[in-house]
């Protein structure tokens, strides 16, 4: 069929302080990591061979994956560091660098391969990309989403021929500029010629340092033009967007876990929740082990992470709490993102727990 390539070893700087301790392929979506839907994803099409290069916080993702037996696919990883005075650090390769010093240690990727970066939803039809990337001959291909012309300036703009000859690029280019409005998605298939041309050793990345150099050469190298769903969490306000929109059920093969015990309101497992004394509006998810009390209220769309607790008063509106977070009484949060160490707006704008200018109390993170 084809392999897999997973793009994980990125710091997630923008998506702060959600990847404080986690690396971006980790952030949760549904309680689930977002790199464990393309996961799925791809062992829905039989790509089953699935390397991901891994540097910042490398050992979550590890310890989580495994080799990966539990999706019925194989995973390995190649860690992108160097050795400082018997500490070894992360130091990330850049995409292509990080794939061809994969194929220099083992020559994985001697077959079609597919390349998703880690930090994005799909939901593409794997299996009419490969074959259209096979039917033209390509030596590579972007799969490409045609966005609003108001949109362009957010993405890496692909100018193509009619018949899908790439020409050249554009990074977040203006309106008034923009020679063409197909968006880079970051979804790549390469053939095994394509390594050969990554600079071994070297950082480089597939977007501003190779792509071009395929250009030039002027080799089969393709845009493909498809609809399909595409969300990626580049930014904090592009992770709350997300939320939003799933916990709605506009995200296909993205179901609520838990059950259903009121229209719109699923929970979890072992939870104590003061139903008489309390209003929810749907959607909603809670998690197992959260403790509702007394005259709390939740506007969905909502998701409370398992172990969480809302004491007497408080008030969520269309938020996001992680696992074992506490919200005083009385408190109310709107349109946030909040964990037992910080909460964000869905803006971006951060306050951590103890800030001196912080009008929030949380409680114990734990307690």
């Amino acid at each position: 069929m084809a392999k897999g390539m997973i793009l994980a070893a990125g710091q997630g700087t923008r998506v702060r302080p959600l990847t404080n301790d986690l690396p971006k392929a980790m952030v949760p979506i549904m309680g689930k990591p977002v790199m464990e839907y393309l996961i799925e994803h791809l062992a829905r099409y039989g790509v089953v061979e699935i390397m991901v290069n891994v540097a910042f916080h490398h050992d979550r993702i590890e310890q989580y994956f495994g080799d990966g037996h539990r999706w019925g696919v194989q995973i390995g990883y190649s860690y992108e560091g160097v050795r400082d005075h018997g500490d070894i650090l992360p130091k990330p390769m850049g995409s292509a660098g990080g794939m061809r010093r994969i194929q220099d240690f083992s020559g994985f990727f001697d077959d079609t391969t597919i390349v998703l970066c880690g930090d994005a939803l799909i939901d593409l039809d794997i299996g009419a990309a490969l074959q259209e990337h096979r039917d033209k001959g390509a030596i590579a291909s972007v799969v490409t989403l045609d966005v609003p012309l108001s949109e362009v300036e957010s993405y890496g703009v692909v100018v193509a021929t009619p018949d899908g000859m790439i020409q050249s690029f554009q990074e977040k280019p203006s309106p008034a500029d923009a020679k063409s409005t197909l968006a880079s998605t970051g979804i790549y298939i390469f053939e095994p010629a394509v390594l050969d041309r990554i600079a071994p050793g070297k950082v480089v990345d597939i977007g501003s340092q190779l792509f071009p150099q395929l250009v030039a050469e002027k080799l089969p190298f393709y845009a493909q033009s498809r609809s399909f769903n595409w969300i990626d969490i580049g930014r904090v306000s592009d992770y709350w967007s997300v939320l939003q929109r799933v916990l709605r059920g506009e995200v296909a093969q993205m179901n609520m876990p838990g059950r259903e015990v009121r229209p719109g309101v699923w929970v979890g497992l072992n939870t104590s929740i003061a139903w008489d004394d309390v209003k929810i509006q749907g959607p909603v998810y809670i998690g197992s082990s959260v403790r509702i009390e007394p005259g709390v209220r939740i506007i969905g769309p909502a998701w409370i992470g398992h172990g969480s607790t809302l004491r007497s008063g408080s008030m969520i509106t269309r938020s996001v709490l992680f696992e074992y977070t506490r919200i005083a009484a009385g408190m109310r949060f709107d349109e946030m993102i909040v964990s037992p160490q910080y909460c964000v707006d869905r803006h971006g704008a951060t306050l951590y727990q103890g800030d001196d200018n912080a009008q929030l109390r949380w409680g114990d993170a734990r307690g």
